[in-house]
C-alpha cells in the first residue's frame, strides 16, 4: 500500500525537466497513460459519443411515442370491447327475460289447454254416462213393458174368449192406425 500512496505523492514532485528516462513504477505510469488516453478519448470521442447518445435518445423517444400511440389504441379498443360487452350483457339479459316470459307464457298456455281438454273429457265422460244410463233405463223399460205385456196377454188370453179377444185386437189395431196416421 505504501507504494501506491508513494506513487500518488511522488506525482506532485516531478524531477527536473533536464533528465529523460523510463519510469518503472507501473502504477504511476498506468495512471498517467490512462489520463492521457481518457483525455484523448474525451476530446476526440466527444462528438461520436454525443451522436451515439443523441441517436439513442431519439430511438428511446420514438419508442416511447410509439408505445403511447399503441397504448392509446389499446385503450380505445378496450373501451370498444367494454361497450360491446355491455351491449351483449344487455341483450343477454333481454333474451333471458324474454325467454323466461316465453316459458311462463307457454306454461300458462299448456296449463290452460290441458285444463280445457280435461273439462272436455269430463263432459264427454258425463255425456257417455248419461247416455249409458238412459240406454240402460230404456232397456229396463222395454223388458218391463215386454214382461208386463206378456203378463197382460197371458192374463187376457186366459180370461178372454175368442169373441172378446177379437174385439180387443180390432180396437188395438184401430188405435195403432190412428197413431200412425
Amino acid at each position: 500500500m505504501k507504494n501506491v500512496t508513494d506513487s500518488f505523492v511522488s506525482l506532485g514532485h516531478w524531477p527536473s525537466a533536464g533528465s529523460f528516462g523510463f519510469n518503472t513504477d507501473i502504477l504511476a505510469t498506468n495512471l498517467i497513460n490512462l489520463s492521457v488516453v481518457l483525455g484523448v478519448l474525451v476530446f476526440f470521442g466527444k462528438g461520436v459519443l454525443s451522436d451515439l447518445l443523441d441517436n439513442r435518445k431519439q430511438r428511446i423517444l420514438n419508442t416511447i411515442r410509439n408505445s403511447e400511440e399503441l397504448r392509446g389504441g389499446a385503450i380505445e379498443q378496450l373501451e370498444k370491447a367494454r361497450t360491446r360487452l355491455r351491449k351483449v350483457k344487455v341483450e343477454a339479459d333481454q333474451f333471458r327475460v324474454n325467454g323466461y316470459s316465453e316459458i311462463e307464457r307457454e306454461k300458462l298456455n299448456f296449463i290452460n289447454s290441458t285444463s280445457k281438454t280435461l273439462k272436455q273429457l269430463e263432459n264427454y265422460k258425463n255425456e257417455t254416462i248419461q247416455f249409458e244410463q238412459q240406454r240402460a233405463i230404456n232397456q229396463v223399460r222395454q223388458r218391463v213393458f215386454q214382461q208386463a205385456l206378456q203378463g197382460a196377454l197371458g192374463t187376457l188370453s186366459s180370461c178372454l174368449n175368442n169373441e172378446l179377444h177379437l174385439r180387443t185386437i180390432r180396437a188395438n189395431i184401430g188405435m195403432l192406425g190412428a197413431i200412425t196416421d
